[in-house]
């Protein structure tokens, strides 16, 4: 895909938070969006940058994460396609809080806070939309701590695997296929472990027949099972 040729508004019209624009808010939003192509490894932002814009994730995948004093990385979290970040700070005056690197090939679309506000002031329901979108980020992200706070290692793992399924019925049998977006280091950080454990929770769940490990691919065989198991 060229960056040059790519469709900001109709890319923006799909979003949750630009859904409701008439063709011709769309068009004054995309005068302050700018298209990124960047590679696996690029950085998007570090801790102090000023934070005048907000991302979204158009193809690929970022990682937000923090680095400790003693240089110890810790993934925060994990963004992909339609998913956007660092909206909330914009409207704080703050600096980034956290570091923002591509994990992989990545189009990402970036927004200024500049064309953001001149919105809201034409239109205030704007504002409303914001404040879902930033709302449903932020449920998530207490979620992820509640679970990081409450469940055992190996229920954060087989919590991450059912979510990724999207399982409606346990009972039917069927063999679910998760493939890890991530590497499996990279993985553990986000749900607080370490490489070695989330390996041997996988080498685990393997030795129980629950899952079958093919490099990045996990099949569920048994996901009634799998969920009994983590709460045993």
């Amino acid at each position: 895909m060229e960056v040059e040729a790519f469709n900001i508004p109709r890319f923006l019209a799909v979003l949750p938070l630009f859904g409701d624009l008439s063709p011709i808010e769309l068009s004054r939003a995309a005068q302050g969006c700018q298209v990124r192509r960047l590679a696996r490894g690029d950085t998007i932002f570090r801790f102090g940058e000023p934070c005048e814009e907000f991302h979204v994730v158009i193809s690929g995948q970022v990682k937000l994460f923090a680095i400790s004093p003693a240089g110890q990385e810790k993934v925060i979290e994990l963004v992909g396609p339609g998913q956007s970040f660092a909206e909330a700070l914009m409207f704080t005056g703050r600096s980034y809080i956290l570091n923002a690197e591509a994990l992989s090939n990545t189009l990402l679309l970036t927004v200024s806070k500049h064309a953001i506000v001149a919105e809201i002031e034409r239109d205030p329901r704007f504002s409303m939309k914001m404040l879902a979108g930033i709302s449903r980020r932020l449920h998530g992200l207490v979620h992820d701590i509640e679970s990081g706070a409450l469940h055992s290692g190996v229920q954060r793992v087989i919590g991450y695997l059912m979510r990724e399924t999207e399982v409606q019925d346990c009972a039917t049998g069927e063999v679910f296929t998760v493939s890890l977006p991530v590497t499996k280091a990279t993985l553990a950080s986000r749900l607080s472990l370490t490489p070695e454990y989330f390996s041997k929770v996988l080498r685990e769940l393997e030795d129980q027949k629950l899952i079958e490990i093919d490099k990045r691919d996990i099949r569920i065989i048994d996901a009634k099972r799998l969920l009994r198991y983590g709460v045993q």
